[in-house]
């Protein structure tokens, strides 16, 4: 069986056509994610839904300064009024760079495995032997977190074990540490290298409602005051403050209760895909070490280096030397399923794909493959009625005949007598089917 190689990726960023000696890592990652400025900023494959974030912070927030806190520039005294704009511009900067520090940042991707690791307690000594068994590995381990055992999983696609609390995004397709959720408002991933920007936009994002949805009504009370009318006729002189007031009124629902509900996942140290599946109120919580130590985890620790230098060139691929025959394998392996967890079938690159191909082929030195040998001189009825088990035997039967000397390709009698006990006579067909009926002489 022939094995078509791989497609040769290439890359118009690149500036080179010769292979991976000058791709960076960011021009040949095999998650879905999407770089800037030549890496220097990481998203999502969904980031096109940061314009529409945006432009859901900054339309509201410019309507209130045209229309609301342009007007209270005078209302106060000892120009206090300039800073109602003043400090709602700077509210809305505050929380786009937050917004860019979650979305544009690496969340705490880990990097793939270039070959599945190796089973505990396999010591590589293949000798004795002339072919070493495939090894599956587990699908799962348990590790002791804080004296509570843990499973961890084996992840196909990044082939490594996950560290406790990192899971696989299935949208962007790469391993998180302390992955919490994939947040399509910011286009990101959150882990654990921007959590905490994410929570800080959540809350500041709150906050900047409730900061338009009070001078909206401040504004109406100095019309009622100032003109001596009802609130229904004042509300009537200023409809852009109706139209933020009930926006940042639903507004203010949204990212209030999730500002919420992340203080309550912070303060018993769980994120958001353990809440939803694991449900720690049920069992003990492994990481929860009190709420001060909680908050302070999040908030007051050094935040960790990326475990990716997307600007560094590609590391050239060690020559695989000799390895043993059998080798190690996933634990989905071999099995004519589709990887549950990605949503998606085997592609080049998933490791294990050419085990099956490789089986039955022929070193180079021997001069043929098997389709040569198998299919290439028998005629269709043979090819159709052989089994697996006889075509080893015929392979095996040519091998033998190679030994002759002779210069004539014609199949051998074993070869011949074979296939006629396999395919019941032939059935006068030319070439080797034909030929099956009165077997050739050997040639000396």
């Amino acid at each position: 069986m022939y094995v078509v190689p791989p497609p040769k990726r290439s890359d118009p960023l690149s500036g080179s056509t010769n292979g991976t000696d000058s791709l960076r890592v960011y021009q040949a990652w095999k998650g879905s994610n999407i770089f800037f400025l030549q890496g220097r900023f990481v998203f999502g494959p969904d980031v096109r839904s940061l314009v529409l974030t945006i432009f859901l912070i900054v339309a509201p927030v410019s309507v209130f300064c045209v229309f609301v806190a342009r007007k209270l520039v005078y209302d106060f005294d000892d120009d206090w009024g300039i800073s109602v704009m003043v400090v709602a511009i700077l509210f809305t900067i505050h929380v786009l760079v937050l917004l860019l520090l979650t979305s544009g940042r690496d969340p705490g991707i880990i990097p793939r495995n270039a070959h599945p690791p190796e089973p505990e307690g396999f010591d590589g000594n293949t000798e004795g032997s002339a072919q070493t068994p495939q090894l599956r590995l587990p699908r799962l381990k348990e590790v002791e977190v804080n004296g509570v055992t843990v499973k961890i999983k084996y992840c196909d696609t990044c082939m490594l074990y996950r560290p406790p609390r990192c899971s696989h995004c299935s949208i962007c397709n790469n391993c998180v540490e302390r992955f919490d959720h994939h947040c399509p408002w910011v286009g990101q991933c959150i882990g654990v290298r921007n959590y905490r920007f994410f929570f800080m936009f959540v809350f500041s994002t709150t906050l900047l409602c409730i900061y338009v949805f009070s001078f909206c009504w401040i504004y109406i009370k100095r019309i009622m005051d100032s003109e001596d009318i009802t609130l229904w006729k004042a509300m009537i002189k200023t409809p852009a403050s109706i139209v933020l007031i009930v926006y940042t009124f639903i507004s203010v629902w949204f990212v209030g209760g999730l500002t919420a509900f992340h203080l309550y996942l912070i303060s018993t140290n769980q994120t958001t895909y353990e809440n939803f599946r694991y449900r720690y109120d049920r069992r003990a919580n492994p990481y929860n070490k009190g709420v001060l130590q909680n908050f302070g985890e999040i908030f007051c620790t050094r935040i960790p280096e990326s475990k990716n230098k997307f600007r560094a060139y590609v590391p050239k691929e060690p020559g695989i030397g000799g390895r043993p025959v059998g080798g190690f394998v996933s634990p989905n392996m071999g099995k004519a399923v589709e990887d549950i967890e990605m949503g998606r079938k085997a592609v080049w690159g998933d490791g294990g794909a050419g085990l099956d191909h490789r089986e039955g082929q022929l070193s180079d030195n021997e001069g043929l493959n098997i389709k040569e040998i198998g299919t290439g001189e028998m005629s269709p009825e043979i090819r159709t009625t052989v089994d697996e088990g006889d075509r080893a035997n015929i392979i095996h039967a040519r091998r033998s005949s190679w030994g002759r000397k002779s210069g004539n390709w014609e199949m051998s009698p074993e070869v011949l007598a074979l296939a006629s006990r396999v395919g019941g006579g032939g059935s006068g067909s030319s070439g080797a089917g034909g030929a099956s009926s009165r077997p050739a002489e050997p040639r000396l």
